[in-house]
């Protein structure tokens, strides 16, 4: 995939410079790499921002790319910027920077929904289209959520696939990342219900939170593994903790014996499918996602409705629900050994 040219979007002031130090500023303008970030709602050319969760990993690289393409396509400045901690101070203070560059549209994939809700707000009152993608913040005056699955989708597949794997029984363990993200939470309350109602003979014995932090990942799975001897299963609830437990597995000479999903990017989880420490990963198409997040921009600073079954050539299986507000990408995809091969995140 041809990646759009960024370059350094500049501070306009000097409070703005100081929130660079948390991460970079990433720009794409699609055919006219030389427009101005700080269009606003004022006309011209359309930008629109995109705060992940953390920035530098596979995951939200991914969705970077995918909206970068989108900006290309359709002709819109795309920025992206986010901490270099999975920090909701820190995530906070570069929306804040975006409200004062003026940007048009604000995306944000925040790590605490609660305390990003004001701060939302500033950017809607700044006459900014505010809205969440990957990560919803429900009780937000957000105007739109970009959902990569649903959360029955994700949680029962994610079981399923386990399940598969232990033989439909035994005990297994979670290793989630941020313990106030919305969307891990709802993930694992979908894993809880469904594991007890459709598998009777399996049990979850303990749910614990790495952060987005991989290698604390592998050290909190080998410690639930030595703490819970019977355990036969490990679920890695993100991008980080999925490899962070295949790799724990594997450290411990448990593969065949101890068996992982998790939602893991193809390429980081690829020598983990490989050899069999993970036996499936769940996710969706994260560079679709991020196209669908630029797309959405647009709509949302033409002030467009968005019909049920929109046409978005980056994300060809996307529909809206206008009563949640939520536009959904798709059903999740299982990445399995046979497949991981096929994508270059």
């Amino acid at each position: 995939m041809k990646i759009v040219k960024t370059i350094s979007v500049m501070a306009a002031a000097a409070a703005v410079v100081a929130m660079t130090l948390t991460g970079c500023t990433q720009r794409s303008s699609g055919d006219n790499p030389g427009a101005s970030a700080s269009t606003g709602n004022g006309g011209g050319e359309v930008s629109v921002a995109f705060v992940p969760k953390l920035q530098g990993i596979p995951y939200f690289e991914a969705m970077n790319t995918g909206g970068q393409k989108a900006a290309k396509d359709l002709g819109f400045t795309w920025l992206y910027q986010g901490p270099t901690s999975a920090d909701a101070a820190a995530q906070a203070d570069i929306v804040r920077s975006f409200i004062q560059q003026k940007v048009g549209v604000l995306f944000v994939a925040p790590n605490d929904p609660n305390s990003m809700a004001p701060v939302l707000k500033q950017a809607q009152d700044a006459g900014i289209h505010i809205a969440t993608a990957d990560t919803d913040a429900p009780d937000s005056a957000r105007e739109l959520f970009v959902n990569q699955a649903t959360a029955e989708g994700l949680g029962q597949t994610l079981t399923d696939q386990l399940m598969k794997a232990m033989g439909d029984k035994g005990e297994y363990a979670i290793v989630s990342c941020g313990e106030t993200a919305e969307n891990l939470n709802s993930w694992i309350a979908v894993q809880k219900k469904y594991t007890a109602e459709k598998y009777p003979n399996a049990k979850i014995v303990d749910i614990v939170y790495a952060g987005e932090d991989q290698a604390k990942a592998t050290q909190m799975a080998t410690d639930l593994m030595n703490a819970h001897p019977n355990l036969t299963g490990l679920v890695g609830e993100c991008t980080s903790s999925a490899p962070g437990v295949a790799q724990a597995v594997k450290d411990a000479g448990k593969i065949g014996k101890v068996f992982t999903v998790g939602l893991g990017t193809p390429q980081a989880m690829k020598p983990y499918l490989d050899s069999g420490a993970s036996s499936a990963s769940v996710l969706w198409d994260v560079e679709a996602l991020g196209y669908l997040t630029g797309w959405a921009g647009v709509q949302l600073a033409k002030g467009a409705e968005i019909p049920a079954k929109p046409d978005v050539p980056g994300a060809p299986d996307a529909t809206y629900d206008a009563s949640s507000k939520v536009l959904l990408l798709g059903p999740p995809l299982v990445i399995t050994k046979d497949n991981a091969g096929n994508y270059n995140y």
